[in-house]
């Protein structure tokens, strides 16, 4: 599995992400594709022992703040940001994921715009695994919508 890493997302970006993602591929095998801006990606990729394991960094101009107010607007303003890059490393086939620790609402607008929505949703939702004694179950919407309507839940229902 190939893994868009969004690197400029989260209160401790670029580094907490660049190690994680080092970790990932070292521990669970994965393919990572870090995305944010290469002049803070690439030290951060040496500092954590990334070099030789094949972790790509594509370059992405902007990135979407932890505090940013519109975060809607602010992903249609700035094109080249890292989300917007990770989605369409998806939509491409370029990646098979995208992971992001940043700010929620242009998460779901850089996907939303970036991989487009299933015929009949109206609007998209948050996955969460969520550990049980019976294994990982499947918790829906954690937190992308704040109100939601009956045919919404039905849309969650059939996703």
């Amino acid at each position: 599995m190939r893994v868009a890493v969004d690197a400029m997302g989260g209160d401790r970006a670029p580094d907490a992400i660049v190690e994680g993602a080092v970790r990932a591929v070292r521990e669970l095998g994965v393919e990572v594709q870090l995305v944010g801006d290469r002049a803070l990606v690439e030290p951060e990729l040496a500092r954590h022992g990334g070099a030789g394991l094949g972790i790509e960094v594509i370059h992405a101009t902007e990135h979407i703040a932890m505090d940013e107010k519109a975060p809607s607007e602010a992903v249609r303003a700035r094109k080249d940001n890292s989300l917007s890059v990770a989605a369409h490393q998806v939509r491409k086939g370029l990646a098979d994921a995208m992971v992001t620790a940043g700010h929620t609402g242009a998460a779901l607008t850089a996907a939303t715009f970036g991989l487009g929505r299933i015929r009949g949703v109206s609007r998209p939702a948050l996955l969460l695994p969520f550990p049980s004694t019976k294994g990982p179950v499947a918790w829906l919407d954690v937190g992308a919508n704040a109100e939601v309507r009956p045919e919404n839940l039905l849309q969650f229902a059939i996703m």
